[in-house]
């Protein structure tokens, strides 16, 4: 917008303005996500449909295998999507990202099983997920830059957390809708096929949020835009290589702990704990929305006493608490405990969770923000956080499951080195006096 088309700061019509640019851009992330986790909350009955196997372990492994591929497509996604936004606008990369995955989301809906085609099948699930991957990719990177640019200075924390407001609302409406399908059908009916009804649920949703993308307003300057340097990787890794190291150190870490207690633990209470499936997917539902609404007062924490000071204390707490409460987790009998204890692990995520891509965004500078943001979280993300299903069942399988919260402790204290390195955005950071 120009300078006489954009209200003053502070006024009601700017106000209004930026909260439906979070709205707009938001629930697009909550589609994006809602879409990416259905795989991972229905793996649970399309596993024997696709892989063929009868241990229920080696299925889930196969599942989570395919769920690691595809954020093997994130880097790239990560790339594609951040250059797209930084060269031609933060609103043209998400309108594409939302309907790559409304493509994705569809076609494993009508997707043949192994039955029908035999081993084309666990194929075109795979070539499936890495079109969600690539999009998926590109979302985080662009809704985090496109909301912390039209955040309220001051207030940038709260109004920068609501992308995981959505990104966990997209989690949370997965659960709630195969929550819905399991009071409705039976067993037999969800392996068969009722576990197709909430990707058709994405697909439609995925229309909607495409449309409000494309009521959104640019928040890049056509003049930003134009730059040579604009979704410049020379400039990313020229100028900006210590930024996009700090970037990936510490994302590795809290990827890494965010999937162990949201995605893995479903199946960490059925598989360890001995939950059955419908308690266990009740348990998360509940923590999920719990987890949610946590997001804005970490994130209002954070404007209060400092970004560096949050992520330290997620570091540092994680690092401490990780492996304790891995074991309390496994060893619980009573639902309500398991809950207790999940929010307990997933309140020190909280930290990182609710500024995560306001921390990313104040580190780079507006022609290379969506492309270090989204390439850095790619990469970390791709490697640590869509392997941690995949991982947490290979060392079960092997017997060693304990390894497993070593590991994840090991990342966090990476995390938490990586906070300490960290300039604090209160005195440095390359959103301080932007205006959009």
């Amino acid at each position: 917008m120009t300078a006489t088309a954009t209200p003053a700061i502070g006024d009601s019509a700017d106000r209004r303005r930026r909260i439906f640019a979070i709205f707009g851009s938001s629930s697009g992330n909550l589609v994006e996500w809602y879409d990416f986790y259905a795989y991972a909350f229905t793996a649970l009955y399309f596993a024997p449909s696709f892989f063929p196997k009868d241990d229920q372990t080696t299925q889930l492994l196969y599942a989570a295998a395919v769920f690691a591929v595809g954020f093997l497509m994130r880097p790239i996604g990560g790339y594609l999507f951040g250059f797209i936004a930084d060269k031609f606008g933060r609103k043209t990369s998400m309108m594409i990202s939302v309907l790559m995955m409304c493509a994705g989301s569809l076609a494993i809906a009508v997707m043949p099983t192994y039955h029908s085609i035999g081993g084309l099948a666990p194929v075109l699930l795979l070539l499936a997920r890495l079109m969600q991957g690539l999009s998926v990719g590109g979302e985080y990177g662009t809704s985090a830059t496109y909301m912390s640019e039209v955040a309220l200075p001051g207030r940038r924390g709260f109004f920068a957390s609501f992308q995981y407001v959505t990104l966990i609302g997209g989690q949370l409406l997965a659960s709630l809708v195969i929550l819905l399908v399991q009071q409705s059908m039976t067993d037999v009916e969800l392996r068969a096929w009722g576990w197709r009804i909430p990707f058709f649920i994405g697909a439609a949703c995925a229309v909607v949020a495409f449309l409000l993308r494309r009521a959104l307003h640019e928040t890049s300057s056509a003049e930003t835009r134009a730059r040579k340097e604009a979704g410049s990787l020379s400039e990313l890794f020229g100028k900006h290589s210590r930024a996009f190291l700090i970037v990936l150190g510490y994302t590795a870490g809290g990827s890494l702990i965010f999937y162990t207690f949201t995605t893995y633990m479903q199946k960490y209470l059925v598989n360890t704990a001995h939950m059955n499936d419908r308690t266990a997917n009740l348990v998360m539902t509940a923590v999920l929305f719990t987890y949610m609404i946590l997001q804005p007062p970490f994130g209002a924490f954070a404007d209060k006493f400092g970004r560096k000071t949050a992520m330290l204390l997620f570091g540092g707490l994680a690092t401490v608490f990780t492996v304790p409460l891995m074991y309390a987790i496994g060893g619980v009998s009573s639902p309500y405990a398991a809950y207790g204890l999940i929010i307990a692990a997933l309140a020190i995520v909280s930290f990182y969770t609710s500024i995560s891509g306001l921390v990313k965004a104040e580190m780079f500078p507006t022609e290379v923000r969506a492309l270090g943001v989204g390439l850095a979280y790619a990469i970390a993300n791709a490697i640590f956080g869509g392997s941690a299903e995949y991982v947490a069942l290979w060392f079960k399988n092997a017997g060693v499951e304990t390894y497993f919260y070593w590991y994840v402790t090991a990342m966090c204290a990476i995390a938490f080195l990586s906070a300490v390195v960290m300039a604090d955005s209160r005195t440095h950071g390359y959103l301080r006096g932007e205006e959009h």
